[in-house]
């Protein structure tokens, strides 16, 4: 389903967070959220949740605006996967279970078990099922996260740095089913991100956010060193590998090296000249 997010503006204590946020993801998308620590990534994804609620705007899901539903009809819509999970003293199994609250009324029925089994089973973690969160990694309790997301079976994921705690073979395990579950179900997905490489290679869509405002949206195409030089404040270089953009640094390392190696000599020199090391301040 489509997701159209008009005009969102948002403030803590009377500071501009966000600005005036316009963008719309359609069915089979997925989005990547960019831009520099503080740019408002989090946030903007919290309104789109109704965590926080903005200033002014819009968040639609089809023709739903979401800041007009009550939580477990958010909760059918939208799939949230924070940053960070709080462990708890719950069961694996128990603790995506959980996702299926929006759709429980009365009982556990055996189709939620199902949903279940087969979120556990696509993200690998059957094995691990029956054992408490409290004793899981990092990236482990990520992953849980992640499949009590799925088994809402929203119309959108909404994903807050989905590999931030991850190694790289599980961070390419769960973008490959992020994107697997967007194409595969048509349903829309929205994530942050900081490794702009991985995000060209995932993602369709892309907005940079620089102070809370969009400074660039588009495909792939939109994609440029102008872009993230202006948002990033570094001079970078792409080129195409396998049909995919790739971002390289323009940065002389034998130069800095060079540098490195002259600064060590000064210290070198300054800490045994005569008269007793000097202090630098």
């Amino acid at each position: 389903m489509n997701l159209t997010v008009n005009g969102i503006s948002f403030s803590y204590s009377g500071v501009q967070v966000l600005n005036n946020v316009d963008f719309r993801v359609d069915h089979g998308e997925l989005l990547a959220i960019l831009g520099p620590n503080g740019a408002g990534k989090t946030t903007l994804l919290k309104c789109m949740n109704a965590i926080h609620k903005p200033g002014r705007g819009t968040v639609l899901v089809g023709e739903r605006d979401v800041f007009k539903l009550g939580s477990d009809d958010i909760a059918r819509l939208l799939g949230y996967v924070p940053q960070r999970v709080e462990p708890a003293r719950l069961t694996v199994f128990d603790t995506v279970l959980m996702g299926r609250k929006p759709h429980i009324r009365w009982r556990v029925r055996e189709h939620d078990i199902r949903v279940v089994d087969a979120a556990l089973k696509r993200l690998s973690l059957s094995h691990l099922s029956l054992r408490y969160i409290d004793r899981l990694s990092g990236g482990e309790l990520q992953k849980v996260s992640i499949a009590r997301a799925l088994v809402q079976e929203p119309d959108v994921l909404l994903l807050d740095e989905p590999t931030s705690s991850l190694d790289l073979r599980n961070q390419l395990e769960i973008l490959r089913t992020v994107r697997a579950v967007v194409k595969g179900h048509r349903v829309s997905a929205v994530m942050t991100m900081h490794d702009l490489n991985t995000a060209l290679r995932y993602a369709d869509k892309f907005i940079f956010l620089k102070n809370g405002t969009v400074c660039g949206c588009g495909g792939k195409e939109s994609v440029s060193p102008e872009i993230i030089e202006s948002v990033y404040g570094v001079e970078v270089e792409i080129e195409m590998r396998n049909g995919c953009p790739v971002i390289h640094p323009v940065e002389d390392l034998a130069a800095l090296d060079g540098l490195h190696a002259h600064h060590h000599e000064i210290e070198h020199r300054a800490t045994y000249a005569p008269g007793g090391p000097a202090v630098f301040r």
